[in-house]
């Protein structure tokens, strides 16, 4: 099952200090190494450096050029592929409500259309609006499984 993974999961996986880490780290190490294709897209990948080198997101930003380094090892990985838009992009992203969105709102509708537009179905994420596009299975790794929730 091929999928991809939103960049909290990739910031997550990156930073050690994160009570997220070792859940987001392991799961990107799972997808990475196959066999299945982990499907990357630029909007995730320049999202995690946005936020990884951000003084004002992480107290401990990383150096452009480590997150750019990190970026490249990713993209070497053999189970790895990175898609962009295509032609005709712009309508897969108005059927999407991307003409609607606004704020925070539109590089979450950028993300969906670019999965719809490429078949890719799941994509791992903390982040549940990602729920409201019905053509995606979002998971949420840090999530204790269904039959697990609520029992302690």
């Amino acid at each position: 099952m091929s999928a991809s993974v939103d960049a909290n999961i990739l910031v997550y996986a990156d930073n050690a200090a994160d009570p997220a880490h070792d859940v987001a780290r392991a799961l990107l190490e799972r997808l990475a190494a196959g066999p299945d294709l982990l499907y990357l897209f630029w909007p995730t990948l320049l999202g995690y450096q946005r936020i990884v080198t951000h003084p004002a997101i992480l107290p401990s930003p990383l150096a452009a050029e480590r997150a750019v380094r990190n970026i490249e090892a990713l993209l070497q990985l053999p189970h790895v592929v990175v898609l962009g838009e295509r032609e005709g992009f712009w309508q897969t992203y108005r059927a999407c409500g991307g003409t609607m969105a606004r704020g925070n709102a539109v590089p979450d509708v950028h993300l969906a259309a670019l999965m719809r537009e490429n078949g890719v179905r799941v994509l791992y994420t903390r982040d549940h609006g990602y729920r409201r596009f019905d053509f995606l299975e979002v998971r949420d790794p840090f999530e204790p499984p269904p039959g697990k929730r609520g029992k302690r």
